[in-house]
């Protein structure tokens, strides 16, 4: 028996096994109502309307605090001896690397084809909303990180939950965060192994052996995937092996280096069309309130615009204060303004690029898809590219394997934490999920298995349910923070120095209603 009629045995008994559990999982998580003709997913919902609320309570902060982010990132409030393990520039690009990926490449071009150019529209105005709950959720994991004697820190919603709850609400309250944790890790352990590790390695072996191998080259044989898998396995391990440092030292180069060059493209293809600039943008703006997509109508465009903005940014979804938590501060607002930067990165400005590119550039395939014909996102997008950039379908390419590589250390890293909580931080414990996770990289290669990417994709967005939750109890001591911090800002300006213990506290506490 072949390797090839194995992987596909094992991928059509796992299918047969939780094809029923996936769906009506995904049923109850993605469970939309109809609005305005179209449907409209109340997980979308829930996220969005978590946006403005955090949006409100915080006075706009995405706009108002957007240069004191800048600042903060080019390390202007930085103190020597701050407790963490890497810096704000270092922690953000580590965070982004876990949701730049396929969805702000192939995604988009879905989006506009199904809602027409005026998904873009309602695309950066869903980014715009998560900045302010990238910013509550990021505060709370570096307030309530746990240090450990060796100078490693661990966040995210498995610790602010328990810990900011029972703060807040005594006994009642701690049990209710322990349960919401215990719930969180499992959700970002399950999604890590299929959603953030499997999928992309299986994706982005799809597309190298589909672009330099072809059906008869070697990359496209059983072997060729054992090899493509093992030879990632190994990347990924060795950086695993040296901690977030390690994993932020890469990200913080590949990133911003991938980001510039899929930007430049961005810029080559809108550059050489510009005269169709200006129509772009008024059919983009026109779009919004008169789509004429698959989806059709106003509602349909807001509601994919919303929801692909949603789904690219992680915004509420509790995923990037573990990365966040890391950071070198003592201050742990300063990282959430940090954090608000990276819906913005992602979708206000990657996500817009390449929907703006596919409109300007207007590639039959993306008339095609408009008129209800199932062609990939990510053909769309390359297809766009190609109108002005005929070899730029192998950086492409590239760029596909780099940000998957980038979304499996992130993964990797957030799965660790996850299992470390559930499981104990021993050298044995943290040994045995490594070896886990470079297994699921070379199964990815070699298995779709389709349901239990789906069941995780739900598993993720439930995460949301339990994080938003916790959000909403711990606002105040998020704006406690904030003033902390500003009170800071304010003190290092003026050359008085910043607050520290009880000073700082009172002062935030007076400070608590001018944010």
């Amino acid at each position: 028996m072949s390797l090839d009629s194995i992987t596909q045995n094992i991928d059509d008994a796992v299918s047969d096994f939780f094809d029923p559990v996936a769906t009506t999982v995904g049923d109850i998580v993605f469970y939309t109502v109809p609005v305005g003709g179209t449907e409209l997913p109340l997980i979308v919902a829930w996220l969005v309307i978590a946006g403005l609320v955090f949006t409100g309570w915080f006075g706009l902060i995405q706009a108002r605090k957007l240069k004191l982010a800048f600042d903060v990132v080019r390390g202007k409030y930085d103190e020597e001896g701050s407790p963490g393990e890497v810096s704000h520039f270092q922690a953000l690009t580590a965070a982004v690397s876990g949701t730049v990926g396929l969805g702000n490449i192939a995604g988009v071009a879905v989006a506009v084809s199904i809602g027409g150019p005026g998904a873009t529209f309602w695309m950066i105005l869903c980014g715009l909303l998560g900045m302010a709950t990238k910013f509550v959720e990021v505060t709370l994991g570096v307030k309530y990180r746990e240090e450990h004697a060796d100078g490693t820190v661990s966040g995210g919603p498995m610790h602010y939950l328990p810990k900011g709850l029972a703060e807040r609400f005594g006994n009642g309250g701690a049990k209710l965060g322990k349960v919401l944790a215990v719930l969180a890790s499992v959700m970002i352990l399950f999604f890590g192994l299929f959603g953030g590790n499997l999928f992309q390695t299986n994706q982005s072996y799809a597309q190298i052996s589909s672009t330099f191998g072809g059906e008869d080259g070697f990359l496209a044989s059983s072997a060729g995937a054992v090899l493509f898998g093992l030879v990632v396995a190994a990347l990924v391990g060795l950086v695993l092996l040296g901690g977030i440092r390690s994993i932020a030292s890469v990200t913080s180069r590949l990133v911003p280096a991938m980001a510039l060059i899929y930007i430049v493209a961005c810029l080559a293809v809108i550059m050489t069309n510009v005269t169709a600039v200006p129509d772009a943008f008024a059919s983009i703006l026109e779009g919004a309130f008169e789509a004429d997509g698959v989806a059709g109508g106003v509602i349909g465009a807001l509601i994919v615009g919303f929801q692909r903005a949603a789904f690219s940014n992680e915004a509420g979804l509790g995923s990037a204060p573990i990365a966040h938590s890391a950071v070198k501060t003592k201050h742990p607002a300063s990282e959430g303004l940090v954090a608000l930067l990276e819906p913005f990165i992602d979708t206000v400005v990657i996500c817009t690029m390449t929907a703006l590119t596919i409109v300007i550039a207007n590639p039959a395939s993306w008339g095609e898809a408009r008129e209800g014909e199932s062609i990939g996102g990510v053909t769309i997008t390359s297809d766009a590219f190609e109108t002005v950039l005929p070899w730029f379908p192998n950086v492409l390419t590239l760029a596909v394997l780099l940000f998957a590589f980038s979304t499996i250390l992130t993964w990797g890293y957030y799965g660790l934490k996850a299992w470390s909580y559930l499981f104990g931080r021993s050298k044995a414990s943290e040994t045995t999920f490594k070896a886990i996770w470079s297994v699921f990289v070379i199964a990815g290669s070699l298995l779709s298995l389709d349901s239990l990417i789906s069941l995780a994709d739900s598993a993720l967005f439930l995460l949301s349910v339990f994080n938003i939750i916790g959000l909403y109890l711990l606002a105040p001591v998020v704006k406690r923070e904030l003033n902390t911090f500003l009170e800071f800002v304010r003190r290092r300006s003026t050359g008085a120095g910043g607050a520290t213990g009880a000073e700082s506290e009172e002062s935030a506490v007076q400070a608590t209603k001018t944010v």
